[in-house]
């Protein structure tokens, strides 16, 4: 059974830095490629970047350069460092394996102007 345990998510000001992660049962990591998405009040799940099984990252235009996924395959743990963060990137945080329909609880990412 594939699990996922988001932690990390916190209150962070404008500008700030916070580095959230995914720790995954049941798959191994470096066997899959894994995904962030995110989803704020009132707004649809906004996908925010992936980690291919080979570790090659994409994200989208609005999020380049400021977060960067990354796995631990020692840990089977999956990461995304966000760098310069934005009110508007309040949101819960999600990881999910690309190809299963498995979802964590999602942690909480609170940007303060």
């Amino acid at each position: 059974q594939v699990r996922l345990v988001e932690s990390g998510g916190g209150l962070v000001q404008v500008g700030g830095s916070l580095r959230i992660s995914c720790a995954v049962s049941g798959i191994f990591v470096s066997g899959n490629a894994m995904a962030w998405y995110r989803q704020a009040p009132q707004k649809e799940r906004e996908w925010v970047g992936t980690i291919s099984r080979g570790g090659t990252t994409n994200y989208p235009d609005s999020m380049k350069g400021r977060f960067t996924i990354s796995r631990d395959n020692a840990k089977n743990t999956v990461y995304l460092q966000m760098n310069s963060l934005k009110a508007e990137d309040t949101a819960v945080y999600y990881c999910k394996p690309i190809g299963l329909a498995t979802w964590g609880q999602g942690t909480q990412v609170t940007v303060s102007p």
